[in-house]
């Protein structure tokens, strides 16, 4: 977007060199007027653009975030669920009389 900005301003300032040097003057001032408004609707537009795919990523990285929360509570309750089968295993095997 930097570049199309540059681009705008050095054809905004080639056309106002040259109208202050040539003989249709108000001809190449309207050329220049020209460039600028379309080169700053097209930043606008790209502006427009960018902001839409940024909005659209961070949906999508939240949506995902989201995803892998859910995924790591359920696998943290089956982990916790093994362990405390294995605690209770535990517990009676040392409260089982020995032989």
């Amino acid at each position: 977007m930097k570049s199309r900005l540059l681009i705008a301003m050095t054809a905004l300032a080639v056309a106002m060199t040259m109208a202050a040097c040539g003989q249709d003057s108000s001809k190449a001032a309207a050329d220049a007027k020209k460039a600028a408004t379309e080169a700053a609707t097209k930043a606008v537009e790209a502006t427009k653009d960018a902001a839409k795919e940024t909005a659209d990523a961070t949906k999508d990285a939240a949506n995902k975030a989201a995803d892998a929360t859910k995924d790591a509570a359920v696998k943290a309750a089956d982990a916790t669920k093994d362990a405390a089968g294995k605690a209770v295993d535990a517990a009676k095997d040392a409260a089982a009389p020995k032989k």
